[in-house]
């Protein structure tokens, strides 16, 4: 259980990493110290070989000589002049080098693998050492030496780089974790709580997290986790509003289609009065009671899940744009209706429920105070697109925010907001969209988008004009 904790597998990680660098350090360091061992041996058996040139003879005892080397800690050693004289002290049995290193021109590559060979090996191999002198460049210094001790040097050293390396790893490990603690791994287990408290009971607000206020990443996911909690708690007290709407419809619905067919009722009458302009009013008067007793039926739907019930056919749009305006209800110089459609562009759709969303916009423009209104459409590719474009002052800026939210999209005071969110949701359940393409102080575009029927898939694209 420890190591499933973000905590642990940092302080894991940040050891591991660290002794993954002391290795690194540590092959170098090795190839560095042998070097400085040559160079100190070179030194050491210089001052020694000094002791020939104060001799009147020029030699010097065997036991004095045993004695020099053995403080050099050297089997032999010689100067090279420049004038190519040499100056050797050898112990009494010589012996044979196995291997010759050349400090004159050093190789950092040769060095580290030489090291290598050095530190893993298990015999005495006696080695030649060549490097220049360090008070004449032009002469050469010249060592015999055993390489068991060197090995038991390496290896001290490479003991104390292990100790040093584990005792920095775990300090820099125990600062790093502690670090991570504080900045990273407490604030992640509080969002974390804050998460898991707040999914018991979302809608109580004592549960939404306190923002601290930080300025890096965790003060960003502890800000959009409270606009993340506030936005939840929105969307359940705006279900829960709709789910009461659901109920009062529910209730009503069966009183108002009772109201509405007795209306109907009376509107049969009409067709057969003997005055021409009420015959003629009477089949638009029955269309409209029809569609409110549709309306009616359906608004129940819009409270459950799912997309709403459609019964597609295929009709032409224009003849749809012709009715929204009797369907508003308005004297003939409420709004001016433009229509740029041509007749030939059909769509296949509800048309109660396309003819639902049009007038929704239309009875928005006038509600805006618009006076005129313009539909153009066609087929783009795939699709068909329609726009409606009002003279209206155009949407305010929390309208335009929260447009297709239901109870907060109204751009006038006391309305629901729900006008445009089951537009959408029509225009959705065709497979369509409806979008909100500009709205300045000179008016506003709306965007309706619906599938292309298949059989039209094959014929040239037009342009909205």
């Amino acid at each position: 259980m420890l190591l499933r904790s973000l905590s642990a597998r940092l302080l894991v990680l940040t050891i591991f990493f660290v002794m993954v660098s002391e290795v690194l350090i540590f092959v170098p360091s090795v190839a560095r110290f042998r070097m400085t061992y040559f160079e100190n041996l070179l030194a050491a058996g210089h001052i020694a070989i000094m002791a020939l040139e104060v001799s009147a003879t020029g030699e010097l005892q065997q036991g004095l000589t045993d004695k020099l080397l053995a403080q050099v800690g050297a089997r032999g050693v010689a100067l090279h002049r420049r004038d190519g004289t040499v100056l050797r002290l050898d112990s009494s049995n010589p012996p044979q080098p196995d291997i010759t290193i050349n400090l004159t021109h050093p190789d950092i590559l040769l060095a580290i693998r030489g090291s290598f060979r050095a530190l893993l090996g298990n015999g005495n191999r006696v080695l030649r050492v060549l490097g220049p002198s360090a008070t004449d460049r032009a002469e050469t210094v010249e060592v015999l030496l055993d390489e068991a001790p060197l090995r038991g040097e390496m290896w001290d050293f490479g003991i104390r780089i292990l100790e040093l390396s584990v005792v920095i790893s775990l300090v820099t490990a125990a600062l790093v974790y502690l670090s991570l603690q504080w900045l990273l791994v407490r604030p992640m287990r509080r969002i974390t709580a804050s998460m898991m408290n707040f999914r018991e009971d979302p809608e109580d607000a004592s549960r939404m997290i306190a923002v601290s206020g930080r300025k890096d990443e965790i003060g960003v996911a502890e800000r959009e986790l409270g606009v993340l909690q506030k936005t939840v708690r929105q969307a359940l007290g705006q279900h829960a509003r709709l789910a009461a709407l659901g109920t009062a419809v529910t209730k009503i619905n069966h009183d108002l289609r009772n109201i509405l067919a007795t209306a109907r009722l009376v509107t049969d009458g009409l067709t057969a009065s003997a005055a021409p302009e009420v015959r003629r009013v009477a089949p638009r008067l029955l269309d409209a009671i029809d569609r409110a007793v549709a309306l009616c039926t359906r608004t129940l739907d819009f409270s459950r899940e799912g997309a709403p019930p459609l019964a597609p056919s295929r009709f032409s749009i224009a003849s749809l744009i012709d009715e929204i305006g009797p369907g508003l209800g308005l004297s003939g110089d409420g709004l001016t209706i433009d229509c740029a459609i041509p007749p030939e562009l059909t769509v296949e759709a509800d048309r109660d429920q396309l003819y639902r969303v049009l007038l929704n916009l239309a009875r928005n423009a006038v509600e805006a105070g618009a006076h005129r209104l313009r539909c153009a459409g066609a087929r783009e590719n795939e699709v068909i697109a329609i726009e409606i474009v009002d003279d209206g002052p155009g949407l305010p800026p929390k309208a335009r925010n929260n447009l297709f939210r239901p109870f907060f999209g109204s751009a006038r005071p006391g309305g629901s907001g729900l006008g445009l969110a089951i537009a959408r949701e029509l225009m959705r359940a065709h497979g369509g969209e409806l979008t909100l393409v500009s709205s300045t102080g000179s008016g506003t575009v709306f965007r309706l988008t619906l599938p292309t029927p298949a059989h039209e898939l094959s014929r040239a694209p037009m342009s909205l004009p």
